[in-house]
């Protein structure tokens, strides 16, 4: 094949949508996990972008493909697809959160698991809650949700007009303040009777001080906080399923926010 054949501008062109799709798409964590080999990473990312190119092309009607202005061009739309992609990660964030607070209060602070997808150690129960959270993303076919999310966003914000406006700050803040709203109604039940648990060993350790209620509490806690986790599954479930719904009118929302 002649490479001369293709243009350069059509190649800056597919340059400019894989670096918004990059930032964006990555927000994903099932398939762009570190656990996940980083040749199928970006071979994913180019095969999504060359599958969105001829749709998104039309959009990039006027670019400077000068060196310097195309180089702050692709900077700015790989931050722009970081933030559009930070919107939903707040949510797999919020869930990791409200039960690393719960596996602390279990009794659960050394007993922590490797996760491959932040390659750190995390809580046990907050790992059984990612994962919760993620099969909820595919089940509603989420990831498809983010391919047409990507391609909307170059109809309302095309390359070229990306702006940070002092409407955009305040909002990123507020999604981060909900985040910590989110993980705290997640984790209310489990810490509610938890705490109803400690002061009923309380009294009782006052009223039987010959009971070893430190060596009870451990099992009482797990226990007591494991029926309360299966009870109220269901009910986080569909908090999940409503925070995910709401995700295209938070995107729309921060496009017209980082518009010029």
């Amino acid at each position: 094949m002649d490479i001369q054949l293709i243009p350069v501008e059509q190649f800056q062109v597919f340059l400019i949508v894989t670096a918004r799709v990059a930032g964006f798409i990555g927000a994903i964590p099932v398939l762009f996990s570190a656990q996940t080999p980083m040749r199928i990473r970006t071979a994913l990312i180019f095969a999504i972008s060359l599958t969105l190119f001829p749709l998104m092309s039309g959009a990039i009607k006027v670019v400077n493909f000068s060196p310097l202005p195309f180089l702050l061009l692709v900077i700015g739309e790989l931050l722009l697809g970081i933030l559009l992609g930070l919107i939903a990660r707040l949510i797999f964030t919020a869930v990791e959160f409200g039960a690393t607070v719960i596996g602390y209060q279990m009794g659960f602070a050394a007993a922590n698991v490797f996760d491959p997808q932040s390659k750190k150690q995390v809580a046990l129960i907050s790992q059984f809650q990612n994962v919760f959270a993620i099969l909820i993303f595919l089940a509603i076919n989420g990831h498809h949700l983010f391919l047409r999310l990507a391609v909307k966003s170059y109809e309302l914000l095309p390359p070229g007009q990306f702006n940070v406006s002092g409407k955009a700050i305040p909002f990123l803040m507020e999604q981060g303040s909900h985040m910590f709203y989110l993980g705290v109604q997640f984790s209310a039940p489990v810490l509610a009777v938890l705490l109803l648990s400690g002061l009923i060993l309380g009294v009782l350790a006052r009223v039987f001080p010959q009971l070893n209620v430190f060596l009870l509490s451990f099992p009482i806690n797990i226990g007591t906080a494991f029926v309360v986790i299966a009870l109220t599954l269901n009910i986080v479930a569909v908090t999940i399923r409503q925070e995910f719904d709401t995700l295209p009118e938070k995107f729309l929302t921060l496009l017209s926010y980082l518009r010029f």
